[in-house]
């Protein structure tokens, strides 16, 4: 449609009658105008000059009629609803609606929902320990925290929350949700579940807490491995990420011969720490990139020269709870082919949300921008697809039927250190309880010994 435009040459009152026109009807359109242009116009038409008005385009107008439906229903609840309802309540369930509607991640902060923002970044805060989202309707688990209620009482990643106490949660929004969850520590909340490969729901009592996220735990997993957790990107996550992988060089040897990074269950968090993590391994170039419609939604992020590593081969876990910014990194790892990607398919949150205040007390938190990682794939409702998948699964060691070796051999040569070698027992690690961690420390000895035999450090002959 052609934008309208009218020129007109009048005397000052009629003019000035037709400039108030347009500065009121930009209420419905362009509720910015600019003070400095009507300044300019006043002063025009006062000198006699020809002044120039552009019309609103029509199409970016507010429709009308539906502003007309939206008074009428507003109208209708206030008249006839069974309770008085406050304007003010009104107006916000309207706004909360409105948010709702966009994507599961766009919602109203209201002052309570500003502190409990504040809490999850800060890495402490009241109640079961598990990160939520919304799918059709029901509150889905993304992740529950490590060493949280949540986690000790069996939630797992996948659960869709059908029931919190007695209350159905069909019809709440995402921040009612999460304010029933919230509570006094020590007070029990029963969650009604259902869970994939189950035929009916799990009820689940999960014990209130004060939830104390600790983001990074490191170890050695086996004799020059190491093992870095990351349970979610708070605002200091990027600098102890750095420093914990000095400790590890610094306590187990300058030359590690392999590390895992534990991104599984972990449901994202600050995007400048995933930034950070990523440019500790990472020499050169593009780390994540993200695109929106305006402009400061559209950032490049990129790493800075320095390899903490120095090229130690890495395998990043991820599962179906990996989200947002552990996407972001697991992503840029797997783009540059600096580390194996491994474990199952990640979640797939790839949408970045903006808090944009509305006054001293109240914002909303919209979705403004996607992610996507250096080789320019989407991470929204797609996830990072594993180099090697790797389900979950119990290992239960077969016995056999009676076998021989040399040493059953009547006169065998003794070995060196034989009758120390017999019968020793070595208590079951971690890594050979978790069937996807030892597959990845599996890998990591593989590298290492292809490594040492092409560099011709570790031949031997075999007869």
């Amino acid at each position: 449609m052609r934008r309208a435009r009218s020129t007109h040459h009048a005397n000052t009152i009629r003019a000035l009658t037709l400039i108030a026109c347009f500065v009121a009807l930009p209420g419905l359109s362009h509720a910015q105008a600019s003070d400095d242009r009507t300044d300019e116009l006043l002063e025009g038409v006062q000198n006699g000059e020809r002044v120039q008005i552009q019309l609103p385009d029509p199409e970016e107008q507010l429709p009308l009629d539906d502003l007309r439906k939206f008074t009428e229903v507003f109208s209708r609840i206030k008249d006839a609803y069974v309770e008085e309802v406050d304007d003010r309540e009104l107006l916000e369930s309207a706004i909360k609606g409105m948010l709702s509607e966009l994507d599961p991640h766009s919602t109203y902060l209201a002052p309570k929902d500003y502190e409990q923002l504040e809490e999850s970044t800060s890495g402490e805060f009241g109640g079961l320990g598990i990160e939520v989202g919304m799918e059709d309707g029901f509150v889905k688990v993304i992740a529950p925290i490590d060493d949280t209620p949540a986690q000790k009482a069996g939630v797992q990643a996948g659960d869709l929350i059908i029931k919190l106490g007695d209350q159905p949660v069909k019809g709440m929004s995402l921040g009612e949700a999460v304010k029933l969850m919230r509570g006094k520590p020590g007070s029990v909340l029963t969650l009604t579940i259902m869970r994939e490969g189950e035929s009916a729901p799990i009820e689940i009592d999960v014990e209130r807490d004060i939830i104390k996220v600790t983001s990074i735990k490191s170890r050695l997993i086996d004799n020059g491995y190491g093992y870095v957790r990351i349970t979610q990107f708070q605002a200091d996550t990027g600098t102890q990420f750095k420093d914990t992988l000095n400790k590890l060089e610094e306590d187990y040897g300058k030359d590690l011969d392999g590390l895992v990074i534990d991104l599984r269950n972990n449901p994202g968090g600050i995007l400048q720490a995933a930034v950070e993590a990523a440019d500790a391994l990472l020499d050169e170039g593009l780390i994540v990139y993200t695109e929106g419609r305006i402009q400061s939604s559209r950032l490049r992020f990129n790493a800075k020269a320095g390899d903490l590593m120095e090229g130690t081969p890495i395998v990043v876990l991820i599962n179906g709870g990996s989200a947002s910014a552990s996407e972001i990194l697991a992503g840029a790892l797997q783009d540059h082919e600096r580390a194996v990607v491994m474990g199952t398919q990640s979640f797939g949150k790839g949408s970045v949300q903006t808090v944009i205040p509305l006054d001293e007390t109240h914002a909303i938190k919209m979705t403004t921008a996607r992610y996507y990682t250096p080789d320019g794939r989407s991470i929204q409702a797609k996830g990072i697809r594993p180099d090697i998948e790797v389900k979950p699964a119990e290992l239960q060691e077969i016995e056999g039927g009676p076998f021989f070796t040399e040493a059953d051999l009547s006169g065998h040569l003794e070995g060196e250190g034989e009758d120390n070698a017999a019968g020793q027992a070595q208590n079951a690690s971690a890594a050979e309880r978790d069937y996807q961690l030892r597959s990845a420390l599996n890998l990591l000895k593989g590298l290492r010994i292809l490594d040492k035999r092409n560099n011709g450090s570790d031949r031997t002959s075999m007869d």
